[in-house]
């Protein structure tokens, strides 16, 4: 598997949301089944891509890599193996296997609603990072003017608080849609379906956001509810142009991951 084609499958692994294995055969000694260097990717429901050998070697090192899975293990590990005594091949030679794990159990996950002009830039910064993007909005013209990548999932939906039942558990919420008319339906949902997220921003004036909390109250939610989102959203820094905007937001996002992962 030349690199191109290993990083392309190594971020689709990633994009599956799912704990994974990179195992790469580093070491040989004697009659081995493929050449130093050759990699593959197992996942805990077994293979996913690219070839150590094939046949016995390759169903170890799966086993293997299910099994460091199972146990929760972290980091890297090297496995030396006598192909004849170890796993019952017929040819004697000897290999040294590393296991990279990649343990996906808690995803970074943030959710955008609206993709408009400050998302635009948002969604690019946050590209950048070790994070799972969903973006969501009613105009399928903005959703295409974002950038096509495999750890951004765009979602239409009208109208778009239809998506809250969906949000990943964990999940980092930040409307920046069309307005004040859009934003408060979304936050009311997520309030209503008494969903707990670790952030949930909006993005806004001072007025608006006084307008906004207090549409809240009207709706009968709990002063706490009123109170428990950013808003406006993002770090106090920066003019009002999308991209500064965006950097301050993001930069709100890894202060607050940080206090909690």
């Amino acid at each position: 598997m030349n690199f191109e084609t290993f990083l392309s499958d190594f971020n689709r692994a990633k994009a599956n949301k799912k704990s994974f294995v990179v195992v790469t055969l580093v070491q040989t000694q004697g009659s081995a089944p493929q050449e130093m260097g050759a990699r593959m990717i197992a996942t805990s429901d077994g293979y996913f891509s690219g070839t150590i050998g094939g046949g016995k070697i390759e169903k170890a090192a799966i086993d293997q890599a299910i099994l460091y899975l199972k146990e929760g293990k972290t980091g890297s590990f090297f496995k030396e193996w006598n192909l004849q005594k170890d796993i019952g091949m017929s040819c004697g030679g000897v290999v040294s296997l590393f296991f990279e794990i990649h343990n996906l159990a808690k995803i970074w996950n943030v959710v955008l609603f609206g993709a408009g002009h400050v998302s635009q830039e948002l969604v690019r910064v946050l590209l950048r990072l070790e994070c799972q993007l969903t973006c969501v909005d009613s105009r399928p013209e903005w959703l295409e003017k974002l950038p096509s990548d495999l750890k951004l999932t765009k979602v239409l939906a009208s109208p778009m608080e239809s998506f809250v039942a969906n949000i990943p558990d964990e999940a980092y919420v930040v409307t920046a849609t069309m307005g004040h008319s859009t934003d408060l339906p979304v936050l009311a949902e997520i309030f209503k379906t008494g969903r707990e997220l670790p952030y949930l921003g909006s993005i806004g004036s001072d007025v608006k956001a006084i307008k906004l909390r207090q549409n809240l109250r009207d709706l009968k939610f709990t002063e706490e509810q009123v109170s428990s989102f950013f808003c406006p959203v993002g770090e106090p820094f920066g003019n009002n142009t999308p991209a500064e905007i965006a950097i301050s937001i993001a930069a709100q996002l890894l202060r607050i991951r940080s206090e909690n992962f």
